[in-house]
């Protein structure tokens, strides 16, 4: 049975996603844990969002007790977000989880269990061993696998008396978006064509842990799709990114297309000086397996690693004007979808994600006077709602620049902490685990 429920009754959640255990080297920003913990309380967070590595330590049958982690290989990617890492690594996984674990306990905390391991997690390791076995799992078993290996993974928190930590479990993250999607029809909505599974991994979590909150995750808010989110969810969890004037700059560069088709000339004004043609942009061949292993497209790397920021930064700001009023609504439309469904199906909203998209590690328009007030609108949405829990920002985390920006955490988080009381209880009774179709 689950503990006494001790959860905050809103979840101030800052996204520390693989980073946490990718890095740990020295000089890297979660080199010291419970120095990463101080700064999100002093920032206003009671919530950390982690991949905790089920399928890895649950599923994979691997030894982890020294596990390799580094960068991706060479100079790739070293100036994109959540893909810079400096540093190599080896930690023993299972030891680390649970520090991170005890951490949070010292400093008041709690955590969302999920996991990235079939969009990139494995993509860090020193070796395709982790890739190599998630990719032997055929699609159709992967999300039972997945949630098999979360409830391995509360096994061991209960036994360890850490499980009332865990604010609730994700199935996986961006369900729809990753190699949880594969063998789908390629006509097939994945949102619709996932929850037979999901719904059944849902229950197997259920099943083993009755009572314990457990969902799936969703990128954006698929608000056309709504009827694909699994009826037994405990939580809905989504992540409004907008995008808005930056899917313009990705459609302008062709950023999420084949680098084949990479406008070189068009995009220089751009791009930092020396930048060499984006096709021959990559990893050393013994590292091509890494690029398999994450979902991030090659030209939207190169677009990243060779971006000039500034001028990044200015042809949003130039072209913002176009996109403001339809960003701005969006933002209130996917709100008001996430909150109606949730409503109706008696359950919390979570916003672990969003806000403009993924942008240069280097680029400042999230954080800047555009994007600032766009994290204020959010969580004012997010207040308005009554969701459990939001982010800040995405970039709002030690692995981003932003951190540096603690008022404007504090702003937000206290902003979002002082709504009235949620429109849906976060403590809400236990599921009864629901029987298994014949």
């Amino acid at each position: 049975m689950p503990p006494d429920d001790p959860l905050p009754e809103r979840l101030t959640i800052t996204l520390w996603d693989f980073s946490w255990y990718v890095r740990t080297g020295p000089g890297e920003p979660f080199a010291d844990l419970d120095a990463a913990f101080a700064q999100a309380v002093e920032r206003g967070y009671n919530t950390v969002r982690i991949c905790a590595m089920p399928f890895l330590l649950f599923g994979s049958g691997l030894d982890t007790a020294a596990l390799a982690l580094g960068p991706l290989g060479g100079d790739f990617a070293q100036r994109m977000r959540w893909y810079d890492v400096k540093e190599p690594t080896t930690i023993d996984a299972r030891e680390h989880l649970l520090a991170l674990f005890r951490a949070a306990r010292r400093h008041g905390c709690f955590v969302i269990v999920s996991s990235w391991e079939y969009q990139q997690s494995s993509a860090f390791a020193a070796d395709p061993a982790w890739w190599d076995a998630l990719r032997a799992v055929p699609p159709a078993e992967r999300p039972g696998r997945l949630a098999a290996a979360h409830a391995d993974l509360l096994d061991l928190l209960v036994a360890e008396g850490l499980d009332d930590r865990v604010a609730f479990t994700e199935i996986h993250n961006e369900v729809q978006v990753g190699h949880l999607a594969d063998g789908l029809p390629t006509d097939a909505d994945p949102v619709v064509a996932l929850r037979p599974l999901l719904q059944e991994a849902v229950d197997e979590f259920h099943r083993r842990h009755p009572g314990r909150r457990c969902t799936v995750n969703y990128a954006r808010v698929p608000h056309e799709s709504m009827r694909g989110i699994p009826e037994n969810v405990d939580v809905l969890a989504v992540h409004p990114y907008i995008y808005g004037v930056l899917d313009a700059l990705i459609d302008e560069f062709g950023l999420r297309r084949p680098v084949a088709q990479f406008p070189q000339e068009r995009a220089a004004h751009i791009l930092r000086p020396g930048a060499p043609p984006a096709g021959g942009w990559t990893v050393p061949a013994e590292h091509r397996w890494r690029l398999d292993a994450t979902i991030v497209s090659a030209a939207e790397a190169y677009g990243h690693d060779w971006a000039d920021p500034v001028a990044f930064d200015r042809w949003l700001y130039d072209h913002y004007g176009e996109h403001r009023i339809a960003m701005a609504e969006k933002l209130r439309f996917w709100f008001d979808v996430a909150a109606d469904w949730a409503a109706a199906h008696d359950v919390p909203v979570v916003l672990g994600e969003g806000w403009v998209g993924y942008t240069p590690l280097h680029g400042t328009f999230e954080e800047g006077p555009v994007g600032a007030e766009i994290c204020r609108q959010a969580v004012t949405h997010a207040r308005r709602i009554g969701a459990w829990g939001t982010v800040v920002c995405s970039n709002a985390a030690p692995q981003h620049p932003m951190w540096s920006d603690v008022a404007l955490q504090q702003e937000c988080n206290a902003l979002f902490s002082a709504a009235s009381a949620p429109r849906t209880s976060p403590v809400f009774p236990a599921r009864e685990p629901a029987p298994r179709s014949a």
